[in-house]
């Protein structure tokens, strides 16, 4: 039976909707997770979840260790996830308070471990990113949020940025300039380390603020956190619906 793991972003440093039933640590060829992952029941549908920044949220974007994550998800039975994303809208139609389930991305990041091929573990492959996310659990998602009465923006274009520190006016208008429709910082390596993995991964993404130059000022976090607050709720009621979809 398919087994669902979410791993939880901004807003999700816990998940207090979930049942936990045990949490486990997991030794992987790549080190230590982010957090012990929870194991648990989300109305009523056994799931795993794990933080991506860890318990209270300490890890930034860089420093986060995508692949021990994906590693001891799979390890633990996992074989669809769904990687949570806080992100900043750049496309007219993503504005605060938008969900969007994108379905394409570009790689802006740097130093970060890329690949569990890394000449130390496994013969080295090169997986096809044609379609950076797995179109079944996309449509799974799609559906799941018409069902919760917030309908997701079916399509988008994912950046994914450095970090921690926000983007400059000029580099979103880079970012527009080839195409993004969303900015956030954790997509990648995780999409491109799940795919190495045989994972069936996607991204349910909830913008949070305007990108930097998109909306009226300077962002701030009072505002990042007002929308946060709202997100949360909805993403909630989707990731009800998806685990108990089967």
């Amino acid at each position: 039976m398919s087994l669902l793991a979410i791993i939880g972003g901004s807003g999700f440093s816990d998940f207090p909707a979930l049942e936990i039933e045990a949490s486990r640590r997991v030794e992987t060829p790549f080190g230590e997770t982010s957090a012990p992952v929870a194991i648990g029941r989300l109305d009523g549908a056994e799931i795993l979840f794990l933080p991506r920044h860890g318990a209270g949220h300490r890890l930034p974007p860089h420093r986060i260790n995508y692949r021990a994550n994906l590693w001891a998800l799979r390890a633990l039975g996992a074989d669809r996830v769904v990687g949570l994303a806080a992100v900043g809208g750049i496309g007219a139609r993503f504005a605060p308070l938008a969900l969007a389930v994108p379905h394409d991305l570009i790689d802006y990041t740097y130093g970060r471990e890329h690949s569990i091929y890394d000449g130390e573990q496994d013969a080295l492959d090169h997986v096809d990113m044609t379609s950076p996310y797995c179109e079944e659990l996309r449509g799974v998602l799609i559906r799941a949020c018409a069902e919760s009465g917030h309908p997701a923006i079916e399509d988008g274009v994912y950046a994914a940025t450095q970090g921690p520190r926000l983007e400059t006016t000029a580099e979103i208008a880079r970012l527009e300039r080839d195409g993004c429709d969303l900015v956030g910082m954790t997509g990648m390596p995780e999409a491109g380390i799940a795919r190495e993995l045989g994972l069936c991964y996607a991204s349910l993404a909830f913008v949070v603020n305007w990108a930097a130059g998109k909306g009226e000022g300077a962002i701030t976090m009072a505002e990042i956190e007002s929308h946060l607050r709202t997100c949360v709720g909805h993403v909630r009621k989707v990731l009800g619906i998806v685990a108990t979809a089967g």
